[in-house]
């Protein structure tokens, strides 16, 4: 039998995320070749070669370059996403997308 099919891209992963837990603050660019999750906040630019899982309650402030994006919290600058953007009902992004 085949395993549980994967609805959500951000289900689809190929190995484990970089995770930014809550309460961390990052300042400076980030460059991950994966996945990477983010519960606290990151002040700089990012190119991530996989999916963007931004929490609710999490913040990214700058360029962000990704190949898939999952946003529930706040983006405060531009989002370019090569593949699909999931957007939660809270969701703010302030720049372009």
């Amino acid at each position: 039998m085949s395993e549980a099919p994967k609805r959500r891209f951000g289900d689809r992963g190929n190995g484990p995320p970089t995770v930014i837990g809550e309460g961390v603050e990052m300042l400076g660019d980030i460059r991950a070749p994966g996945a990477l999750m983010l519960s606290g906040s990151v002040k700089g630019d990012g190119e991530i070669g996989g999916t963007l899982s931004i929490a609710k309650g999490a913040h990214w402030e700058g360029q962000i370059k990704v190949h898939d994006a999952v946003v529930a919290g706040r983006v405060t600058g531009s989002i370019t996403v090569e593949g699909k953007l999931e957007l939660g009902a809270q969701a703010v992004i302030r720049g372009r997308v």
